[in-house]
């Protein structure tokens, strides 16, 4: 009976924890080499897979991506210039290039004036930590207080789970990232400075006499490949920032673990494939779209329409589609004067292996109340009935196919 007990609890905490991993990871079934995997739609920022995309990881040099957006932001808001020049000092030299001879490198030189936008060339496409490391000293003074600014800024962003130590992402015990994190800043950096994201897209760069290429090995490689950030340590393995479009989409994927160099190409590929061919955006109703009507209680109208005042997207795979549950919850009858916009109820969008979707219901029309001879006849059936009470209604609805049409972006 003892064993029996043992094995019985080892199977409900498995069971338990496979349960506490599928909510985690809201869609899980594409399968992967990478130890860490997320990918997210740029437009409605729905997430197409996770494997462990809220699970701490070192970022490596995934983590410049935040020195980058400071620099972006300072820029937009003038508070930089890209003609601006940083100095590099003695000690940024020696913590960076000279003292790390095995590190990716801009290669700057002792006392150099450097342009901000060949400072960010240097980090965008060659990785350089020495860069970074002259940027974290112009603005704090040095990278243990520029990683206050770089955490401050993750918080404005709305990344709940990371914690940075240094502007460059190289090893510090108590620095971590999670993918939905990462995939999150990607997007962040895509929307808010377009006008100096295409840097990413640039496939070399020559600086003090050295010509390097981007470390995106995407770019001419994948079709609609157009950034952000590799990243490698020991302790991290192969990881990648990657962004592409196709036919009016944008995919945003985060990997990372990988064994090596190839093998991130590789499957960075693959899974781009994955979500370009197997998911899109359907367009399930559009704005004043009706889904039902209500009774109306004391009006002049004895009904009225139900509405969505929003477009419902959501994005699926082909074969999740064919499983898709729309239910319409609301409380009937509803008491008049109605106005047209008030909520009345909403709708539950259900699919397999995706976060259910809410939208809420509104009336279509006003429903003025009803007058005298209105009143007298809902008095009367009153006498002859129980007291009418709302009570909550939940149908499932089937939706035309022509509401649930395939569309190329959103």
């Amino acid at each position: 009976m003892r064993l029996i007990f043992v094995l019985l609890a080892s199977f409900l905490f498995s069971l338990s924890s496979a349960l506490a991993q599928s909510a985690a990871d809201p869609v899980n079934d594409v399968p992967t080499a990478a130890p860490f995997a997320l990918m997210m739609d740029f437009e409605t920022g729905a997430v197409l897979f996770s494997k462990n995309g809220d699970a701490p990881m070192a970022p490596a040099s995934m983590a410049k991506l935040m020195t980058v957006a400071i620099l972006f932001e300072k820029l937009k808001h003038n508070e930089l210039r890209l003609d601006d020049t940083f100095t590099v000092t003695e000690r940024a030299w020696r913590l960076s290039v000279a003292g790390k001879n095995e590190s990716s490198k801009m290669f700057v030189s002792i006392g150099s004036q450097i342009r901000v936008e060949d400072l960010l060339r240097g980090i965008i496409i060659q990785s350089g930590n020495d860069a970074c490391t002259v940027v974290a000293e112009h603005f704090a003074g040095s990278e243990e207080a520029f990683s206050d600014l770089m955490n401050a800024e993750a918080k404005k962003i709305g990344l709940k789970n990371s914690v940075f130590k240094n502007a460059s992402g190289l090893p510090h015990p108590d620095m971590h990232v999670t993918s939905r994190d990462l995939a999150l800043l990607a997007a962040y950096i895509i929307r808010e400075f377009p006008q100096y994201y295409r840097m990413f897209a640039e496939r070399e760069f020559t600086w003090n006499g050295i010509k390097q290429g981007n470390r995106n090995l995407l770019l001419g490689s994948y079709v609609g490949a157009d950034g952000l950030k590799t990243g490698h340590t020991a302790a991290s393995g192969y990881g990648m920032v990657a962004s592409a479009q196709r036919e009016g989409r944008r995919l945003i994927l985060v990997v990372n673990g990988l064994a090596s160099e190839a093998g991130r190409v590789a499957e960075t590929k693959r899974l781009l494939d994955i979500g370009f061919r197997e998911f899109r955006v359907y367009a399930l109703l559009k704005p004043e779209s009706s889904v039902g009507e209500v009774e109306v209680w004391s009006g002049e109208e004895s009904k009225v329409s139900l509405v969505v005042q929003k477009p419902v997207t959501l994005l699926l795979r082909r074969t999740q589609r064919d499983a898709l549950k729309v239910v319409l919850t609301y409380d009937t009858p509803v008491l008049a004067p109605v106005v047209k916009g008030q909520v009345i109820g909403k709708l539950t969008i259900t699919a397999p292996g995706i976060e259910s979707l809410s939208a809420t219901v509104h009336a279509g029309a006003n429903v003025d109340s009803g007058g005298l001879m209105t009143k007298m006849k809902l008095g009367l059936q009153e006498l002859f009935s129980s007291e009418r009470e709302p009570t909550q209604v939940s149908e499932q609805l089937t939706l035309p196919e022509s509401q649930t049409a395939e569309t190329a972006g959103p």
